[in-house]
């Protein structure tokens, strides 16, 4: 009997847990409030502020609706900028990927493999402008009877050919900054497209040679498609860099000799003529054309991520 009194006494269910209401705790915005702050001061309220300043006039003072837009695309000189931009955006970006791409593949599994890599990397470890500087002097011009200082007009005086000023020459200016940015960016390329080459199945290799393929279908058929995702992460990647150049442009020739882009015009707008609401259409323009790019890239990554 008194085992069953005890037996009694004991509650037939545990004690049930109070369970938090939903709803963000007040530690939660504790931590992310100085992030959020950060974000609205210096990243939205520019954003906003530099929209509405596009539809003013030079010194802010007055609405101009879409006057500086307008004047962008329809102004020879602003076409020349886009232009360039232009020629940037297409040259640049084929340069800087087909270049690390060969690259890659050239030296894939080589004994000097990793020297080969290095040499092509080292550029990355310098800034665009000191770069900048660096090719300024491999551009210097001398008159044709004094002695050439400039590595490229002396290798041409080396064959009696006359030397180019290649930073005035409006026929070749362009093409000679492009190449300062491919020097500097085909070595990024290589490096990353290298590693997605680490990652194609040696099985599925073998089994190519095995159907016969060669080199030139095996590059098309199977390494292309295998690192397709990260073939159009570095291009992508290089389009952004690109559409926003400056460094170079600012060092070797500050806009001159129609050399603008839209980075460069933007700064004189803004620093040399003090037109806020001209320099503001640019960064709008700008900031537009980039948006589609990192969207595309954005979805790419999340289709990778449910394939997995």
């Amino acid at each position: 009997m008194a085992t069953l009194a005890r037996q009694e006494k004991v509650p037939t269910t545990a004690p049930v847990r109070r369970r938090r209401e939903p709803g963000a705790s007040p530690w939660a915005w504790a931590w992310i409030g100085p992030a959020v702050i950060l974000l609205l001061a210096f990243f939205i309220y520019p954003l906003i502020n530099t929209f509405i300043l596009s539809f003013q006039n030079a010194d802010s003072t007055r609405f101009v609706g879409l006057k500086n837009y307008i004047t962008i695309f329809t102004s020879p000189t602003m076409l020349g900028v886009l232009k360039n931009n232009l020629l940037w955006l297409v040259l640049g970006t084929t340069l800087t990927v087909g270049l690390g791409l060969i690259v890659a593949v050239l030296v894939d599994k080589v004994k000097i493999e990793s020297i080969i890599k290095s040499a092509l990397f080292i550029p990355m470890a310098i800034s665009m402008v000191s770069a900048g500087v660096i090719w300024r002097f491999v551009y210097i011009y001398e008159p044709p009877n004094q002695p050439q200082i400039g590595l490229l007009n002396a290798i041409l005086a080396l064959f009696h050919i006359p030397p180019q000023v290649w930073l005035i020459n409006q026929n070749i200016n362009n093409f000679a900054l492009i190449v300062v940015y491919t020097w500097m960016w085909t070595g990024f390329c290589m490096v990353i497209l290298s590693a997605a080459l680490k990652g194609i199945p040696d099985d599925v290799v073998e089994a190519a040679k095995i159907d016969g393929a060669n080199r030139w279908v095996m590059f098309w058929q199977i390494t292309i498609p295998m690192i397709g995702p990260t073939l159009g992460v570095v291009t992508t990647t290089m389009i952004i860099n690109i559409m926003k150049i400056f460094d170079v442009v600012y060092v070797m020739t500050g806009g001159n000799y129609n050399t603008d882009v839209v980075a460069q015009e933007f700064w004189n707008q803004l620093f040399s003529f003090q037109n806020y609401g001209m320099a503001s259409a640019l960064a709008v323009i700008l900031t537009i054309a980039v948006i589609p790019v990192m969207y595309i890239n954005i979805r790419r990554m999340r289709a990778e991520e449910r394939t997995r």
